[in-house]
């Protein structure tokens, strides 16, 4: 079983691609603490500091799980929520509170929310209220271990040797199907020619450089043909592979 770098089993989509997960609260410190524990969890997460920006984000997220503030600075969380089942009518939501009346609990479970916790709270309780409410949901999965290479909408079935983008079939050669795996198993890392020549082709890097540079090419246009573009040269120093910024 994959697990996370906090070493709790590792949580994904039923397609495998990661949670989408919008943070809505209009203290920018607690945001950013947020956002980055959820991310340690390998979620796709975005922030908002309003009630506005959060549907804006909603619209183009399309998220799993909201944490969502009860008090915003142009709304409520409750009106907020309302909107974002328009949006989203599954969507799991968290509320984040500082008040801890019965009546504010009722409310929330009342609009349409999934849980409740008061501020302060711990970090831990966030992430595994989060954790619970999306696998009852059905909105999330155990990711297993097996032989499958994940990167944004781009994944690798190893065994099948099967590629798709989006859902959509990608068609490679042999020769392409290497290349990618090992860009694949190497996300945001630079690699060099002499890098790639060794370890796909095993050569030496000799004058070969133009077989990179060919096959390259070729990928380019079986993966990011008509899409945003995942595979990138750094001038001087290589080839990388990063999924595309949400």
């Amino acid at each position: 079983m994959n697990t996370t770098r906090s070493g709790r089993p590792a949580l994904t989509r039923p397609d495998g691609t990661p949670l989408r997960v919008l943070v809505v609260d209009d203290d920018p410190d607690l945001a950013e603490v947020l956002t980055g524990a959820l991310r340690y969890e390998g979620w796709e997460v975005r922030a908002a500091g309003d009630g506005a920006a959060a549907l804006a984000a909603a619209r183009e997220l399309l998220p799993d799980a909201v944490v969502l503030d009860v008090m915003l600075p142009d709304t409520d969380g409750f009106a907020v929520l309302r909107r974002l089942h328009a949006v989203r009518p599954g969507v799991c939501v968290l509320f984040l509170t500082a008040r801890d009346a019965v009546e504010d609990r009722i409310a929330g479970i009342t609009a349409g929310g999934d849980d409740y916790v008061t501020k302060p709270f711990s970090l831990e309780e966030v992430v595994a209220r989060l954790r619970g409410l999306l696998r009852r949901a059905g909105m999330a999965r155990v990711q297993e271990e097996g032989p499958r290479l994940i990167v944004g909408d781009l994944m690798m079935d190893e065994d099948a040797r099967e590629v798709t983008r989006a859902g959509e079939l990608v068609e490679l050669s042999p020769t392409e199907f290497e290349l990618l795996r090992l860009l694949m198993r190497n996300p945001r890392r630079v690699l060099s020619k002499a890098q790639i020549l060794d370890r796909v082709w095993s050569y030496d890097f000799g004058g070969r450089a133009h077989v990179v540079e060919l096959y390259i090419s070729y990928l380019r246009k079986k993966v990011d043909a008509g899409r945003d573009p995942m595979i990138h040269t750094v001038r001087g120093a290589g080839y990388v592979l990063k999924p595309v910024p949400r």
